[in-house]
């Protein structure tokens, strides 16, 4: 079991409420910060103290205010503390519910787990820590089912984002002009149209308005 948290939460009631939740469940050691920098220096310094932290529980985003930070964000804070602790246990817990992205937090952050933010989360916080302590992965109930949908995982990120400019009005020509400037491969207008027609197919699309309307309604744009 953990013996020693750190969490990220820019909010004071959440933080507060995640601290007295673990606390009720766990005899741990926790420590919080509103910021992403700070959270890197203090998991940074606790490294150098032979003392490291053992699990990290971050909100994804954080609101600006008058500090400048280098981090801003949960998943930029795992990407670069993981450079100093690879072995570092990881939580995302945010309210982020667009399917493609937390694949993403799996696959390129190789997060332990990912609790959807709702009335019910601080009780999936807990089994998250029970889950990932047997070894497991966790994602909150709510969104473990499409996860697993064969659609979600064979589509990449490119498929997300010529969907996402076809839902932003653009035709095909300004979508390959926009790849090329963006240096996103294949821009070809060919390339772009098989890929749009390829995606019809596979999501049973009449037309790309019904394609655009399918993959909002998975949460993948």
């Amino acid at each position: 079991m953990f013996k020693k948290i750190l969490i990220a939460e820019d909010l004071d009631i959440s933080s507060l409420g995640i601290e007295a939740k673990l606390k009720e469940k766990f005899d741990v050691e926790i420590a919080h910060t509103k910021y992403c920098d700070e959270a890197y220096l203090k998991l940074k310094k606790a490294i150098q103290d032979n003392i490291p932290f053992d699990l990290l529980i971050s909100d994804l985003s954080f609101k600006n205010d008058h500090r400048e930070e280098k981090i801003t964000s949960g998943d930029q804070l795992i990407k670069t503390i993981k450079k100093e602790q690879p072995e570092l246990t990881t939580i995302l817990f945010s309210v982020e519910d667009r399917i493609f992205k937390i694949r993403q937090f799996f696959d390129e952050l190789d997060i332990n787990a990912y609790v959807h933010k709702s009335r019910n989360s601080l009780n999936e916080l807990i089994e998250a820590i029970n889950t990932i302590t047997q070894g497991e992965k966790y994602v909150s109930p709510s969104l473990s089912t499409a996860l697993s949908h064969k659609t979600i995982l064979e589509i990449d990120s490119y498929d997300i984002e010529l969907v996402r400019q076809l839902s932003l009005g653009l035709s095909q020509d300004e979508i390959s002009i926009h790849f090329k400037e963006q240096d996103i491969s294949p821009y070809s207008l060919s390339s772009i149209e098989k890929r749009i027609n390829k995606l019809k197919i596979y999501f049973k699309a009449k037309n790309t308005v019904h394609l655009v309307s399918m993959t909002k309604d998975l949460g993948l744009i």
